[in-house]
């Protein structure tokens, strides 16, 4: 086992894995360790996807994540999708775009993005050192002491890449925050995102488990909208998950535990205003024939979702002509499908957040290289820091991009060092 090295990279997730080769790629004269805690490497990017791993979008921009935008503005600009698309083809893994923006790898498979990322380590032959659980580092001078459960490593450069705490199953635990503290930076507060929603047992969400369909979700505090947007809602059985869901989760949790009382409101039909539903409803009432409620509602909507809705409102209104439905009715039924405040009681918690919301602040690093602003030769990168995006390969995208910046700059650092010692 190396006692000495010229960059020691902590975590070997996404953004560990990215730096690493890419420092190795800028100086491969450099001696770099890439140390974990886990016994294999991966787990994150095994699960991400739903098992295919969506590695970025086709467009990423600042106003897709949370956090000190000007700053991430930059840090994208110097890596962006397309060259993540690039790097990935040069890795042998080209990648595709679904119609969601969305861009995964051709052969659908995460493995397949693993799988290269460690064989291209292997090519650079950079040792991958499992099951060694940093605990503690200093800094003295222009060396790193890194203390880990096999022993001790010196370093002149350390990238840190420990991720946040979401999924800890997969080896996130936040220990990579109290290293840094170490270090004197400091760390605001977290809490999961991108995390399904639990509901009052006393709800109907457990009759629409498996369901899934397009909505809009507004997230309100004290009747001021603090989130709004569209896209699918999976009801499971427990309470509400999908793209939607996992997006506005870190407005309601944050709301929550900031002492506030967030209400999410839901609205079934994704691209109409409550006013557009209520002129459907009095139009179809002009139509000869005997419709029902149930027929002309499953027209825009899924049956069971009808079905649970307007009896939930009424017993008996799904079977109701739509010819027949009383005025005072008809308003109740467009209130409940198109402004139902759901009773959420919390989110499922760390163990099934994709992302970190908070971390280490961005103002405490150098957009330009990820270096931080407090140590010398210390880098942070990826989900550590506070800094997270919307569903989609957008917080992929901020590792490949923040790992990029660190691991290159990491390596023309240390062989300017290495230079001008010589000199």
């Amino acid at each position: 086992m190396p006692q000495t090295a010229d960059i020691a990279i902590i975590g070997a997730g996404a953004a560990g894995l990215a730096a690493s080769i890419f420092a190795a790629k800028t100086n491969p004269s450099l001696h770099i360790v890439l140390l974990d805690g886990a016994k294999t490497i991966g787990a994150k990017i095994l699960v991400s996807g739903g098992g295919r791993c969506n590695v970025t979008n086709q467009k990423v921009t600042a106003s897709d994540f949370h956090g000190n935008r000007k700053i991430i503005d930059r840090i994208l600009r110097r890596f962006d999708e397309q060259a993540t698309i690039q790097w990935f083809d040069s890795l042998g893994v080209p990648l595709k775009t679904e119609n969601t923006g969305k861009l995964f790898p051709v052969s659908n498979k995460a493995r397949t993005i693993l799988n290269a990322l460690l064989d291209e380590c292997h090519r650079l032959a950079i040792p991958l050192l499992t099951q060694h659980s940093v605990q503690s580092i200093s800094h003295e001078g222009n060396r790193f002491s890194i203390h880990h459960s096999q022993g001790c490593l010196q370093a002149r450069q350390v990238i840190l890449a420990t991720g946040g705490r979401s999924l800890p199953k997969t080896g996130s635990n936040g220990s990579g925050w109290l290293l840094a503290q170490q270090l004197n930076h400091t760390v605001t507060a977290t809490c999961p995102a991108l995390v399904p929603l639990l509901l009052d047992d006393n709800f109907f969400h457990a009759h629409l488990s498996g369901i899934s369909h397009d909505v809009m979700l507004t997230t309100r505090v004290k009747n001021r909208i603090i989130d709004r947007r569209t896209g699918s809602l999976l009801w499971t059985h427990v309470g509400i998950s999908g793209p939607a869901v996992m997006d506005a989760s870190r407005f309601w949790i944050l709301a929550t535990e900031q002492g506030d009382q967030p209400q999410i409101h839901l609205n079934c039909f994704s691209d109409s205003a409550p006013q557009e539903i209520e002129q459907w409803l009095i139009h179809a009432m002009s139509l000869p024939g005997n419709k029902t409620i149930h027929g002309l509602l499953t027209e825009r909507l899924p049956n069971r979702v009808v079905t649970q809705f307007t009896q939930f409102l009424e017993p008996n209104l799904a079977r109701t002509p739509v010819n027949h439905l009383p005025k005072t009715m008809r308003h109740n039924l467009v209130q409940i499908l198109t402004n139902l405040s759901l009773p959420v009681i919390g989110s499922r918690g760390w163990n099934f957040a994709e992302v970190t919301a908070g971390g280490i602040p961005l103002t405490e690093i150098n957009p330009s290289t990820m270096e931080s602003k407090k140590v010398p030769g210390l880098y942070l990168i990826g989900e550590l820091l506070d800094c997270d995006g919307r569903i989609g390969g957008y917080n992929f995208q901020w590792a490949w991009a923040t790992g990029h910046l660190a691991g290159s700059h990491g390596a023309l650092d240390t062989h300017r060092e290495k230079s001008q010692k010589k000199e």
